[in-house]
């Protein structure tokens, strides 16, 4: 079973070179930690940042650099800041390649349920709505069962959806998929020590598997 950082590692091997990139808020923040050195990409966030860096250490520090979920950050050499007018603008306008959400729940038709718990007092969808309608790509880091031990990945959503058939793939703690244009997920790799048979018993929704299943890589 992977935890949070492990998560963000194998996420940051979806990255390819020359790619613009939002990332969410939650365990996608810390795949900016991981990209390897050799990629040159774009980190962006919907309050107008073009450029982020790693997180800070606590002497790097700047309290007027946050990202859109106010946390603190650093920037990169060419880094721009811009209104969050021109950032949606950049957004609705395809000009992000891959996007990295978290969420609460996933469909086997790949919709979305990442913002709004009924009952509980939130702030509201922020960008995530536009990132999943324009984004050509979206990748999503969650855990694969409730607190509860309930499965995350269902037939249907239960909570209210925020993006309809966008997911591409996800990386749980327990196995990465990949959502099926036809509907369904298929098994792509399984962390450290949990079985295939583990990985079916938690997930809800339809699960192809075929052949034998790799255990996740992270160099």
């Amino acid at each position: 079973m992977l935890d949070k950082t492990q998560i963000a590692k194998r996420i940051a091997r979806e990255v390819k070179n020359g790619q613009y990139i939002n990332l969410g808020i939650g365990i996608p923040t810390l795949v900016a930690n991981y990209i390897p050195d050799n990629l040159e990409v774009v980190l962006q966030s919907e309050n107008g940042l073009l450029g982020i860096g790693p997180f800070p250490t606590e002497d790097k520090i700047d309290p007027d650099l946050i990202n859109a979920g106010k946390q603190t950050i650093t920037v990169v050499k060419g880094s721009a800041l811009f209104n969050s007018a021109d950032s949606f603008a950049m957004i609705r306008g395809g000009h992000v390649h891959l996007t990295i959400l978290g969420a609460m729940e996933v469909s086997e038709n790949g919709d979305i349920a990442n913002w709004k718990i009924p009952g509980k007092m939130v702030k509201g969808m922020g960008g995530a709505m536009d990132l999943v309608a324009s984004a050509e790509n979206i990748i999503v880091a969650m855990q694969h069962c409730s607190k509860d031990g309930q499965s995350k990945l269902l037939k249907e959503c239960s909570l209210p959806i925020t993006g309809i058939k966008c997911v591409k793939k996800i990386v749980t703690d327990l196995a990465v998929l990949d959502v099926l244009p036809g509907g369904g997920f298929k098994l792509l790799e399984r962390a450290p020590g949990v079985t295939v048979k583990e990985i079916i018993s938690k997930t809800d929704g339809k699960l192809l598997v075929e052949g034998e299943i790799p255990e996740m890589v992270f160099d």
